[in-house]
């Protein structure tokens, strides 16, 4: 089994194309299979989106490398919060056990190469069970790209998730295992 969130739920999608054969089940949270930013206002990264110029500014801010570690942390939750649909809960979400990190090194990587990134058209080829999930209200992969891999994906399911954003595993943890457990028996 593959799970992925986000660009991890990218690469889940390349290796469900990929190695078919050797995947039994594949689960993909807030992701897409191809560029989300150029084309989707809904999309954070996106110039239309209202945070757009606020969220380029804290990546940047990110990126240098004199800063000390809280002001780093400081900058991540910052930046963590434009991804979810109750801010004022970041620190429910983000507690002792989960941590949100930034490596400038791979969001450059990344930056650059999701320009190029589409593998829409080898959906098909994915063969084993697809659990997709996406919170209705993600700024990061909007909603559409989940469902563009929904229709793609032969034996897959979409679960929506109502007021999440870009984490439904932490903003409706308990519908989230619910959901997620029932499709995986």
């Amino acid at each position: 089994m593959f799970a992925g969130h986000s660009t991890g739920g990218m690469l889940g999608v390349v290796y469900g194309i990929y190695f078919a054969k050797s995947l039994e089940r594949l689960f993909l949270i807030s992701a897409a299979a191809r560029d989300y930013m150029t084309f989707s206002s809904e999309c954070i990264y996106n110039e239309s989106h209202p945070e757009f110029h606020h969220m380029q500014h804290l990546l940047e801010l990110l990126k240098g490398k004199d800063l000390v570690k809280e002001e780093k942390e400081e900058l991540v939750k910052e930046k963590a919060k434009l991804s979810l649909y109750r801010p004022d809960l970041y620190d429910d979400y983000f507690n002792n056990h989960i941590h949100k990190k930034i490596s400038p090194v791979r969001l450059n990587f990344f930056s650059r190469e999701l320009h190029t990134f589409d593998v829409t058209k080898k959906l098909s080829l994915i063969e084993s069970p697809t659990v997709i999930a996406c919170g209705r209200f993600d700024v990061q992969c909007p909603l559409s790209y989940s469902v563009e891999m929904n229709e793609g994906i032969p034996n897959s399911t979409l679960l929506i998730f109502e007021e999440s954003n870009h984490y439904p595993h932490l903003e409706e943890q308990e519908k989230f295992s619910a959901k997620v457990v029932n499709r995986f028996d």
